[in-house]
């Protein structure tokens, strides 16, 4: 059995469907010509026995026939077309017109001829080994005779044999017909298959992401031909940031290394030419490639931020509290810009958040404000219901820039001279919206630019 259960398998799907389709009609043709043949034989049957039931046998006959059959009368052989008729006495004897068959007695049959019975129907088979059906019942007269009429059973067997032929063929013609409409409907119905695995090898041949497949209708196959344009839509946009992204992070890069370079040039061509720099030419020097590769670290490890496995997932989301998280990173902004003053109103609010990430985008939010406030400037930070606002009197950004503040490695025209990469803001972006969050940076009022960010949350921390 395993052996034609794998084989079948091993067919093609529409073949499949095709001999699954022409295995169910073949049942069901078969169930009904057997039904159909039984339900016929029995109304022939029972039509039969009616007809025997029916038949009578004139009496002027049946005197000529015991005349015959004592000897002392003729008479005409076969007068009932179609018929046996026969006398049956009590000891069994038989009384019947020349050239016709003789029928065996049963005790069903004595038993009538003694009274005993009324009637009798059975079948036997004659001298001449036809199946005949036999009916027998008695007759008048004060001499104990039964008269037995038989008619052959090749009366129903015939029809029934033709029938059955009938049944046979018509039911073969429909298997026949039901298999090839049954491939017509899997080839009409897997044609949209078809062209789904056409454009899947397309693109596992081309890497062309940019196949569609038309949808029709709202079936299983028009989900799944959906599925795959959405895939595949998916699929490009990615490799099209992707490439964005190493376009993008090969021009960052590229400032920074030219930078060092030509720094690291000069100093070799004062060691190589033994013309030494002057003091204050070299310490410059000096500090601009420290500068070069603190701004280098910076990009690389935002790339690093970017392209971990885990970017587009959050991590474990544990219950922080956005107030201390913001009051470390104030301790860190204040490091990095000491001659400013930074001012804090932070209400508790507890938020449920990836305590690194988190604080890493109020750094970077910070870092911001710190990067474009004058000197001696003030930055207010405010925490009121997870309302996080920090607040800076820099120029501003411009209208026309805002849209773009959190697209990454974008930066203003008016900030390229400054160090950064153009990631922070990305960065930041990506971590609230994962935490539930939002983020919008606006003018503020009086000068100077505004970062809000929203976090769902509680003032008091949920129960253990």
């Amino acid at each position: 059995m395993t052996g034609p259960l794998r084989r079948v398998r091993a067919l093609p799907l529409r073949s499949r469907l095709a001999l699954l389709v022409a295995t169910a009609v073949a049942v069901a043709v078969a169930a009904v010509a057997v039904a159909c043949w039984f339900v016929t034989r029995e109304q022939l049957e029972d039509r039969q026995d009616e007809a025997l039931r029916g038949t009578t046998v004139d009496e002027r006959y049946l005197n000529q026939l015991y005349d015959y059959c004592q000897g002392t009368g003729q008479i005409q052989p076969r007068p009932y077309s179609g018929l046996t008729v026969q006398l049956v006495g009590p000891q069994g004897t038989v009384c019947l017109a020349p050239d016709s068959s003789r029928l065996p007695v049963s005790v069903d049959d004595l038993a009538v001829v003694n009274r005993q019975e009324p009637s009798a129907l059975h079948t036997v088979t004659d001298a001449d080994g036809v199946k005949m059906r036999v009916y027998t019942a008695p007759v008048k007269g004060p001499t104990a005779l039964a008269v037995s009429i038989a008619r052959p059973l090749s009366e129903i067997d015939d029809p029934l044999s033709t029938l059955a032929w009938v049944l046979l063929l018509v039911g073969g013609i429909g298997v026949i017909g039901a298999g090839a409409a049954g491939l017509w409907v899997a080839r009409s119905g897997l044609r949209p298959v078809d062209e789904l695995t056409e454009a899947v090898e397309h693109v596992a041949r081309t890497e062309d992401l940019t196949v569609r497949i038309p949808v029709e209708g709202e079936d299983e196959i028009a989900r799944l031909s959906r599925s795959f344009n959405s895939m595949t839509a998916s699929l490009a946009t990615s490799r099209d940031r992707q490439a964005q992204l190493i376009a993008d992070a090969g021009h960052e890069l590229r400032t920074p290394l030219t930078s060092l370079r030509t720094n690291i040039e000069l100093l070799a061509r004062s060691d190589d030419t033994g013309r030494a720099i002057p003091p204050d030419d070299r310490r410059a020097l000096m500090s601009s490639v420290k500068a070069q590769m603190t701004e280098l670290a910076a990009l690389i490890g935002d790339l690093q931020e970017l392209a971990r496995p885990d970017a587009a997932q959050p991590g474990p989301l544990q219950v922080v509290a956005l107030h201390d998280i913001a009051r470390a990173a104030l301790r860190r902004a204040r490091l990095r810009g000491p001659e400013l003053t930074i001012t804090e109103d932070l209400a508790p609010w507890y938020v449920r958040a990836e305590p690194a990430a988190l604080e890493r985008a109020i750094v970077n939010v910070l870092d911001n404000a710190v990067k474009f406030s004058p000197a001696h400037g003030t930055i207010d930070v405010v925490l009121h219901r997870g309302r996080l606002t920090v607040r800076d009197h820099g120029p501003g950004i411009p209208a026309d820039e805002l849209p773009h503040v959190f697209e990454r490695f974008w930066r203003s025209p008016s900030a390229r001279q400054l160090p950064g990469s153009g990631l922070g803001l990305s960065i930041v972006a990506r971590t609230v919206q994962q935490s539930g969050g939002t983020i919008s940076l606006t003018p503020a009022e009086g000068g100077g630019t505004e970062a809000v960010i929203n976090l769902p949350g509680a003032p008091q921390p949920p129960p253990e």
